[in-house]
C-alpha cells in the first residue's frame, strides 16, 4: 500500500464585519476571519494538507485569489473539489488531524459540527480537530488573527 504524509498551516487577520467561519459552521462572534473566499482557516490547512500529500501543489496554486471564481466561496467547496482531484490522481484520504489557534472564542461547542462537515466530504470519520490558545502571545494570542495546522494521512485506492 503506497500512503503518503500530508501537512498544511494557514492563517487570516480577523476583521469587523466578517462573518467567522470554521470548518464551514457559522461561530458567533464580533469579528470574522478576513480573505478572498470565506476565509475559513481551518479548512483552508485541511486543503493545503491534502493537496501537499498528494503532490499537486498548494491552495494557492489550485485556487488562486486572483481567480474572481473564488471570492467568497464556501470553503467546504473548495473542498470538495480537492477531493476530486485527489480521486483523479488515485487518492483517497485515510485520516485527518487539525489544530484551529485562536485566543477566542470558544470553540469547542462547534468543533463536533465541524468535524461532521469535514468528515462528509473526505468520505472518512477518521476526522480530529482541537483547538488552543497561545495564552495571550502572539498575533493569535492578542486577537489580530487565527492560524490553523493541520495534518494528513492518504493512500492509493484500492482497484479492486
Amino acid at each position: 500500500m503506497q500512503i503518503r504524509i500530508g501537512q498544511g498551516y494557514d492563517v487570516h487577520t480577523l476583521a469587523h464585519n466578517r462573518e467567522l467561519i470554521l470548518g464551514g459552521v457559522q461561530i458567533p462572534y464580533e469579528k470574522g476571519l478576513l480573505g478572498h473566499s470565506d476565509a475559513d482557516v481551518l479548512t483552508h490547512a485541511v486543503i493545503d494538507a491534502l493537496i501537499g500529500a498528494a503532490g499537486l501543489g498548494d491552495i494557492g496554486q489550485n485556487f488562486p485569489d486572483s481567480d474572481n471564481s473564488y471570492k467568497g466561496i464556501s470553503s467546504l467547496k473548495l473542498l470538495e473539489k480537492t477531493i476530486e482531484l485527489l480521486h483523479i490522481s488515485g487518492w483517497q484520504v485515510v485520516n485527518i488531524d487539525a489544530t484551529i489557534v485562536a485566543q477566542a472564542p470558544k470553540l469547542l461547542p462547534y468543533i463536533g459540527e465541524m468535524k461532521k462537515n469535514i468528515s462528509k466530504i473526505v468520505k472518512t470519520p477518521a476526522v480530529n480537530i482541537k483547538a488552543t490558545t497561545e495564552e495571550g502571545l502572539g498575533f493569535t494570542g492578542t486577537g489580530q488573527g487565527m492560524a490553523a495546522y493541520a495534518v494528513c494521512l492518504i493512500k492509493l485506492e484500492d482497484k479492486e
